[in-house]
């Protein structure tokens, strides 16, 4: 009988996941690739004529998007050298600028190790440079949030702005362009303490070899690995848009092979949870690639319900046995924005959907037998207790009314919410994230805290301000995560992390919300200014709770002192009082936990 079940679900997955098995593959999946161009300076032709050398290669930084046609603006001395400091397990960023007034062929970067006193060793291989690509956003509507459906881009300023790091080791560069180079040094956790120096090479067929130096102080403390960080990052996978940009058919091997170091990627972030979608179109497909069931629905010709989980069982073991991302499964959702749930139908050979609101009859004739069933092959899979049945920005009443139902199929269910906060339903949930600029009252945090709940900020198109849209200041990457610390939160919730658009390598543009809202990297296994700087900013949160650990059990009044009101002006409040910028916020908190 389950041969019969699976061909079911087959069948109808071949259907719904027909557009992406019929999509020809993304540009750049086999390498280089063209990108949009907005044909903008701010300059003009004027600066470039005004160039004392042809070719410059100087370091920039990291809170600066430079323009692709603009003469960067960098200091010659100060452009010569970068450091950085970094804690063992460490992952710091730098970022250098190539430019020309004339064209480039073949141009390669390079980095050396980095080589300590003695016979201390940071190796080439864990040292990284990327070219810098540029893709096109627009920037935030007349009211200062990012939502609403965008028709007309021309309604919008739209721009080319740098965030893509590319794979490439080699491309031509146009005359009168800037080249942006994004270097990361991973530091090994064996590394020795002390002050490491190599070089950034960049060569080609028709320019002379021109090199930086860097120098990383590499302090006496270490960083966990990222599985075991404590902060909670809930970024939202969609594993559709992997098989519709790649041309695969879903679940199949090509599939997960495409997917394996996309989430990768995001394990070493120190993600902590799978997203699992358990029903048609949860978002009434909001996305270029809507989420469909992960489990077949079957209702038989005698009105039993039998349900398959192939799909959702091998989505989810690749998650958390390949992957890593394994401390919780949030399962979406009893209450589609639609309301609206399919099933297959033996009796007429089709697929149907019942149209039932939380609360009705049918809405319970619906779930309650899935919910008991699902607990049942939860357990069997042991994989029960780290599952959650999760909603999104739902009202209280309906919140109340699929709680309850919950509770009666398994009163050991786990529930989450990304929404408002609502304090009749607070207890009920294992894991609320509230918006930005919203409090949990001290109590109550307090008393999630004590029955081991997580409280995170969520954050998606509404807030102007921090957020991780392609236009928005690099800095506000780290400033998030910081935020969610100064706040007493456990950890961040951002509503995606790859649901990609028509054209993401290019073109970060979509038809509702402002651009980059739908995904924070790349197809090609390409990561991006905005992703790295997030983590940039969870490493600062780990590094906040192990130092506070370590100044208290130091009896360091003064030191914990100093370091809880430098955090302390990561809230909207502290930052108006600071009357700083939030990349002056950031760099100072840094070098803070680098000196404490």
């Amino acid at each position: 009988m389950r041969k019969i079940w699976i061909g079911v679900l087959v069948a109808l997955l071949s259907v719904r996941g027909g557009a992406a098995q019929e999509s020809t593959r993304g540009v750049g999946l086999g390498g280089d690739y063209e990108e949009l161009s907005d044909g903008t300076s701010s300059e003009g032709v004027v600066a470039w004529e005004r160039l004392k050398r042809p070719v410059e290669f100087r370091w920039g930084d990291v809170d600066t998007r430079y323009g692709r046609f603009d003469v960067p603006k960098i200091d010659a001395r100060s452009g010569s050298l970068w450091r950085g400091k970094a804690w063992r397990g460490e992952r710091v960023n730098g970022q250098a600028v190539l430019w020309t007034g004339r064209p480039l062929e073949g141009v390669r970067v390079s980095v050396s190790e980095l080589r300590g006193s003695g016979r201390a060793v940071i190796p080439a291989e864990a040292v990284g440079a990327y070219f810098v690509r540029y893709v096109m956003t627009d920037g935030l509507n007349p009211d200062g949030g990012g939502c609403g459906h965008r028709p007309d881009r021309t309604a919008w300023d739209s721009s080319a702005v740098a965030d893509v790091l590319d794979t490439l080791s080699v491309r031509d560069l146009a005359a009168r362009t800037a080249q942006p180079v994004w270097v990361q040094v991973a530091v090994p956790r064996e590394a020795k303490a002390g002050v490491y120096r190599g070089t950034l090479t960049v060569s080609g067929r028709n320019f002379r070899t021109m090199k930086l130096g860097l120098e990383l102080e590499v302090v006496d403390r270490t960083l966990p690995e990222p599985k075991e960080w404590a902060f909670h990052l809930d970024l939202w996978q969609n594993p559709y848009a992997v098989a519709r940009y790649y041309g695969v058919p879903l679940w199949s091997r090509e599939h997960f092979d495409a997917m394996r170091p996309l989430m990768k990627r995001l394990a070493a972030a120190g993600q902590k949870v799978v997203t699992a979608s358990i029903m048609h179109h949860p978002w009434a497909g909001q996305t270029e690639d809507p989420f469909d069931s992960m489990i077949a629905k079957i209702r038989r010709i005698d009105s039993t319900w039998s349900y398959d989980y192939t799909v959702f069982d091998r989505w989810v073991d690749f998650m958390l046995n390949d992957v890593g991302i394994d401390r919780q499964i949030n399962c979406y959702t009893m209450i589609p924005w639609a309301l609206s749930f399919d099933y297959f139908d033996q009796a007429t050979n089709r697929t149907r959907f019942v149209r039932a609101e939380p609360g009705d009859e049918a809405y319970r004739a619906y779930w309650l037998p899935f919910l008991r069933d699902f607990a049942r092959h939860l357990r069997e899979r042991g994989w029960f207790d780290r599952t959650a049945i999760s909603m999104d920005e739902r009202p209280m009443k309906a919140m109340q009314e699929a709680i309850r139902l919950i509770r009666e199929a398994d009163p050991e269910f786990k529930i989450t919410l990304a929404g408002n906060y609502h304090d009749e339903i607070q207890a009920d949930l294992y894991d609320l994230s509230i918006p930005y600029t919203h409090r949990f009252p001290a109590e109550v945090k307090a008393a999630r805290e004590s029955r081991g709940q997580i409280s995170t900020v969520y954050v998606c198109c509404t807030e102007g301000f921090p957020n991780t849209f392609t236009f928005s200041a690099p800095a506000e990457a780290v400033w998030l995560p910081v935020h969610a610390v100064a706040g007493g939160y456990d950890g961040v919730l951002r509503w995606t992390y790859n649901s990609w658009t028509a054209d993401p390598l290019r073109d970060s543009r979509f038809r509702t919300w402002a651009a980059g809202d739908c995904y924070i990297v790349y197809p090609g296994d390409r990561s991006s200014i905005r992703f790295e700087r997030l983590v940039e900013g969870i490493q600062q949160a780990e590094k906040i709770r192990i130092l506070r650990e370590a100044l208290a059990a130091a009896n360091d009044s003064a030191g914990l002192k100093e370091l809880n009101e430098t955090v302390a002006l990561f809230t909207p409040e502290g930052l108006a009082r600071s009357g700083e910028a939030p990349e002056e916020m950031v760099s100072a908190l840094e070098e803070l936990l680098n000196t404490l």
